[in-house]
């Protein structure tokens, strides 16, 4: 790759054009400054790494760039100059926020801050992102999307630009753009490279004006089979045990984004024949399954878990999925659904799968009841896996080598792996994610401690006299394949 010839931007200074669709605050972050020259496309970068970069620029403008080094600050300066406050965000949008109704729907409709949301949600789907803030400043409008579980910031822009902006995203998810002071909450559906998205919009007030996320749903790629979320040999069978079970109720535990809903989709797959009746009570229906009757709850009009599920049970269902038990009630209604003859499927908010068992009692279910009608509990995370093109293998250091010692079976062989960063995972070191679990099916033992309102150390020493795995030596055993990095384990799991 060689250096670029500064003359050459000197001599032709006016054939130099920016191309159209790309932010200076994304330019400046991946560290590249693409532009025309006459009818060619160039691309300056300040190292072999940033090469990705010629990747995206060929398939938003199907022309591959002439590609050229040059120095870091040279790069940013000509950004600055070529791609700071382009006229159609920046300029055409009034100085003043707007507080007028209608000339608030009139600026978010106009051309320019069309463009920008229809560019930055394009941009997120190329960049593999679940999810994009939209976030007001006191000074700008923030821009950040969630790729493999981490936010990067993509862009700022003027503050006057986020109530246009704002405003668009909830004309596009039929929100009320006069209302400022509540959350609200709504959905999209927009078309990127014939690829259907469901977007879920939420709004929330904040000291320095509107933050805006949107959730960022494919139709078209679905769910993951159970073959291919990362469960190791020995979980998968005790998963496809669980759900064998003709009745009973199966807990799945663990923190909002952690791949829940992802495992839950998959094993109602398998289950879901010809002769049973699944339904499905969620919030939301993040995926559509044929052959299952799914059920959106709207407390807004009093439909919520518990009443939706009191109905349901008159549905002669055979396999229930309760979304999330939030509450007394709703626990109290799915344990009885699994004490007469029906399997079900729900999740709740604690650390690990032994907590579910606390939990549920802690909001008033009879130890009794959690004691005979729990058939399995699940926790689960999700890692970020290392990027094969790149990953480079070092000696384990000494830390990973001691908390080994806390698995049942060390590992025959050890494939340690270091993240290093390269053109194909744009230079974080990882690329997609998989899940780390711990399963533990309820056998007699447990259940009498459970009975017993034992305590969660009595709970996890249970466990561990199974030689059952916990979230964090799941996570040892991938490390230990090369598959994550000890971070990204500890960053989930803890110690």
């Amino acid at each position: 790759m060689e250096p670029f010839d500064k003359a050459i931007l000197e001599t032709r200074a006016d054939e130099i054009s920016p191309l159209e669709g790309i932010e200076a605050a994304f330019l400046k972050a991946v560290k590249g400054f693409p532009f025309f020259l006459g009818e060619e496309v160039y691309l300056l970068i300040p190292s072999p790494a940033n090469i990705f970069l010629a990747d995206l620029i060929e398939r938003q403008y199907n022309q591959p760039p002439h590609v050229f080094l040059a120095e870091e600050d040279y790069i940013l300066e000509l950004i600055q100059k070529f791609y700071e406050a382009p006229p159609e965000t920046a300029e055409e949008v009034e100085e003043e926020e707007p507080e007028d109704l209608e000339l608030l729907k009139d600026l978010a409709s106009e051309a320019p801050v069309v463009r920008l949301v229809n560019r930055v949600i394009r941009e997120a789907v190329e960049m593999r992102a679940t999810d994009i803030h939209f976030e007001t400043e006191r000074k700008a409008l923030r821009i950040r999307y969630r790729i493999d579980g981490l936010l990067h910031e993509i862009a700022t822009h003027p503050k006057k630009l986020a109530a246009p902006v704002i405003s668009r995203l909830k004309l596009m998810a039929g929100l009320n753009i006069a209302e400022h002071r509540l959350p609200q909450d709504g959905r999209i559906r927009f078309r990127v490279g014939g690829e259907d998205l469901d977007i879920r919009v939420s709004t929330m007030p904040a000291v320095t004006g509107e933050s805006v996320v949107l959730r960022l749903l494919s139709r078209q790629k679905g769910f993951l089979s159970l073959e291919k979320l990362g469960l190791e040999a020995d979980h998968y069978k005790m998963l496809l045990e669980l759900i064998s079970q003709p009745n009973g109720i199966i807990l799945v535990t663990g923190p909002t984004g952690s791949g829940k809903t992802t495992t839950l989709y998959a094993a109602l797959s398998i289950l879901n024949k010809a002769d049973r009746k699944i339904i499905t009570i969620e919030d939301p229906v993040e995926y559509q399954l044929a052959g299952v009757t799914q059920i959106q709850i709207k407390p807004q009009i009093g439909l919520t878990f518990a009443k939706a599920l009191r109905s349901i049970l008159r549905h002669d269902p055979d396999i229930i999925l309760v979304g999330e038990i939030r509450d007394l009630e709703t626990a109290e209604i799915a344990i009885q659904a699994a004490l007469t003859g029906h399997l079900v499927f729900s999740t709740l908010h604690t650390r690990d799968a032994l907590g579910a068992a606390v939990r549920l009692a802690d909001m008033g279910v009879e130890p009794y009841l959690i004691a005979a009608s729990a058939v399995g509990l699940m926790a689960q995370r999700l890692v970020r896996v290392l990027c094969d093109k790149c990953a480079e293998e070092v000696s384990p250091p000494q830390e990973f080598l001691t908390l080994l010692k806390r698995l049942p079976t060390p590992p025959e062989k050890i494939r340690y792996r270091k993240a290093v960063g390269c053109p194909h995972c744009a230079g974080t070191g990882f690329l997609g994610r998989t899940a780390i679990y711990e399963i533990y099916p309820v056998d007699e033992a447990l259940r009498r401690l459970i009975l017993n309102r034992s305590s969660e150390e009595e709970l996890k020493n249970w466990a561990k006299e199974r030689s059952y795995l916990s979230l964090l030596e799941n996570g040892l055993r991938k490390v230990a394949k090369g598959v994550t990095s000890l971070e990204e384990v500890l960053r989930v799991a803890g110690t």
